[in-house]
């Protein structure tokens, strides 16, 4: 199964980044250009343990949905979104956040694989791999951008 790590630093306090990286809005927000939305469970707002969300996105010219379910939780530090239902034979999303001095370091580790055996296994390593790496690290980048805004309205 391939596993992405993608670590952003973020000059602002874990729990302005954890509720970020939660937040269906800001979510929607962040991956405007694959025209991902909510469609059924939790569509607004914070999501928490025990939640559901089912998005709708086109990616890879593909529109599709995945039904990904909070199964850990333990604000600020880290919470697993988990499949249970899409285009994977697994997905797996862990975020982790942890705080140091004046920024927090934020590390999403994601574990998946296609279906289709060997067909798939090549398509992760060749493709799908740089493909959520990207996708990963350039969400964090607007998380990172956002929760620094906010500190810096806040007034540090």
């Amino acid at each position: 199964m391939p596993r992405i790590k993608v670590e952003t630093r973020i000059a602002a306090p874990a729990e302005l980044c954890f509720d970020l990286a939660r937040d269906i809005d800001f979510h929607t927000r962040s991956l405007e250009h694959t025209r991902e939305r909510a469609v059924a469970g939790v569509t607004s707002g914070l999501i928490g343990l025990g939640e559901s969300v089912t998005w709708e996105a086109k990616h890879l010219s593909v529109r599709q949905q995945l039904t990904s379910k909070i199964t850990e939780f333990d604000a600020p530090r880290y919470f697993r979104d988990t499949m249970t239902r899409g285009a994977f034979k697994r997905f797996a999303h862990d975020h982790f956040f942890d705080e140091n001095s004046n920024e927090t370091v934020m590390r999403d580790v994601i574990d998946f694989a296609s279906p289709a055996w060997i067909i798939g296994w090549l398509i992760d390593r060749i493709f799908l791999s740089s493909y959520l790496r990207r996708l990963i690290a350039d969400r964090g980048e607007m998380i990172r951008v956002e929760a620094e805004k906010r500190v810096e309205q806040r007034g540090g």
